[in-house]
C-alpha cells in the first residue's frame, strides 16, 4: 500500500469579498493511502466541503496543492468522482441511462457497446439497482436515487471516490443499509474513500482515519483519529465495543470540548 497516493499539500484557499478576502482554510495537510476511508468531520463553516472541492478539481487552492499518484490535481477528472448529497441524476433519463451517460464519458473509445452494457449492469448490481434499470428517477425512493448515485460514480472506475454527506438526507433505516452497502463495495473493490459527514457513529463505523477540522475562518486539520477496528464491521456487534464507543468519544470531545461551534458559544454567553 502506497503511503503517498492522495497527498493534500500546505493547502489554503480565499474567497473575494466585498472587503477583506475570505480565508476558507490555511495550512491543511493530509496524506492518504491507496484503498483508505477518510472522514473528514467538524461544524458547519469549517471547510469539509471546500477541501473536497479542491481534491475534485472544483476549486482552485490559492496556496498549495493535491498530488493525485504523483500528478497535480489543476481541473476536474473523472479519475475523482463525486457523490453529493443530492444524487443528482437527470430526471429524463432512466436508472440505465443514467449510468450510462457517466460511462460512455470515460470507456466510450475503450469498451464495446457490450461491455459498456454489461459493466453499467454490473455497477448496479454492486448497489443492488439491477433490477430498476428502466426506472425513471421520479419513481424510486430517497435512497434508491441515492444508491444509483452511487453505481454512476462507481462506474467510472475513479481512483478516489469523493462523497459530500451522501447518506445526509436519508431516513436512519435508509442510511444505515446504505452505510452497510458502502462497506460491503469498499471491501470489495478497495476504493480510496474521502467521505464528508456530521454523524459521529457514521465516522466511526466506515472509517480507517476521522480527520477532524477546526473551526474557520482559516480552517485546518485539528486532529486525526485511527479508528483501528477490524473489518469486515457489524453495527450491531460494535455497539457494545468498548473501543468503538471510545473512538466516538474521543470524536465528541474533539467537537463539542475543543472546538465548539462559536454559534454555541455565542448562545452560552448570552
Amino acid at each position: 500500500m502506497k503511503n503517498n497516493y492522495l497527498e493534500i499539500s500546505q493547502v489554503g484557499i480565499e474567497f473575494p469579498t466585498e472587503g477583506e478576502p475570505f480565508r476558507a482554510l490555511q495550512n491543511v495537510n493530509l496524506t492518504i493511502a491507496k484503498g483508505e476511508f477518510i472522514s473528514l468531520i467538524g461544524h458547519s463553516g469549517c471547510g469539509k466541503s471546500t477541501v473536497l472541492n479542491i481534491v475534485a478539481g472544483l476549486y482552485e487552492a490559492t496556496e498549495g496543492g493535491v498530488i493525485l499518484e504523483g500528478r497535480e490535481v489543476a481541473e476536474p477528472g473523472p479519475d475523482r468522482a463525486v457523490v453529493f448529497q443530492n444524487h443528482a441524476l437527470l430526471p429524463w433519463l432512466t436508472v440505465y441511462q443514467n449510468v450510462e451517460l457517466a460511462v460512455k464519458c470515460v470507456f466510450k473509445a475503450s469498451k464495446t457497446k457490450a461491455e459498456i452494457r454489461d459493466w453499467i449492469e454490473h455497477n448496479l448490481s454492486l448497489v443492488h439497482m439491477d433490477h430498476a434499470l428502466h426506472k425513471l428517477p421520479s419513481e424510486l425512493s430517497g435512497g434508491m436515487k441515492q444508491r444509483v448515485g452511487i453505481a454512476r460514480c462507481l462506474a467510472m472506475q475513479p481512483k478516489v471516490l469523493l462523497m459530500d454527506e451522501p447518506f445526509g438526507a436519508l431516513d436512519a433505516l435508509t442510511r444505515a443499509h446504505l452505510q452497510d452497502s458502502l462497506m460491503d463495495i469498499q471491501q470489495q473493490l478497495g476504493n480510496t474513500v474521502i467521505m464528508i459527514t456530521h454523524d459521529v457513529d457514521e465516522a466511526v463505523l466506515l472509517s480507517d482515519r476521522i480527520v477532524m477540522m477546526t473551526n474557520g475562518p482559516a480552517a485546518s486539520i485539528g486532529e486525526i483519529l485511527c479508528v483501528d477496528l477490524p473489518r469486515p464491521r457489524d453495527r450491531v456487534v460494535l455497539a457494545d465495543d468498548p473501543n468503538f464507543n471510545n473512538y466516538r468519544q474521543q470524536v465528541l470531545r474533539f467537537l463539542y470540548e475543543k472546538h465548539k461551534n462559536p454559534a454555541t458559544k455565542k448562545s452560552q454567553a448570552a
